[in-house]
């Protein structure tokens, strides 16, 4: 099952800088694992959208509680919510895109 977290960043800017290499490592394994759909920041660096694959809402929350970004603070909100894929444009995304 789907979840989209709607994550809403700290505005200590130092703080994220400091802690995005944990995090994208973090990210990295959970997509190598298959729990991870896609992940990107808001271009504003005010939060970010990742869509991760569990078997429920409790296993979502899970990943986002064990996300360094988490533990340190970075999120300060965060909105979980079951999400369907019906279409992608694949040609619209970054090189090296799953699928």
């Amino acid at each position: 099952m789907k979840f989209a977290a709607l994550l809403q960043y700290t505005p200590d800017k130092k703080k994220i800088g400091e802690v995005r290499p944990k995090h994208r490592q973090y990210i990295q394994d959970l997509l190598s694992k298959g729990q991870l759909v896609l992940a990107g920041p808001f271009t504003d660096d005010s939060g970010a959208l990742l869509v991760y694959e569990v078997e429920d809402e409790a296993q979502a929350r899970r990943c986002v509680e064990d996300d360094p970004f988490h533990r340190s603070g970075v999120f300060v909100h965060c909105e979980l919510k079951p999400w369907k894929a019906v279409m992608c444009n694949r040609s619209l995304m970054p090189d090296g895109f799953p699928g």
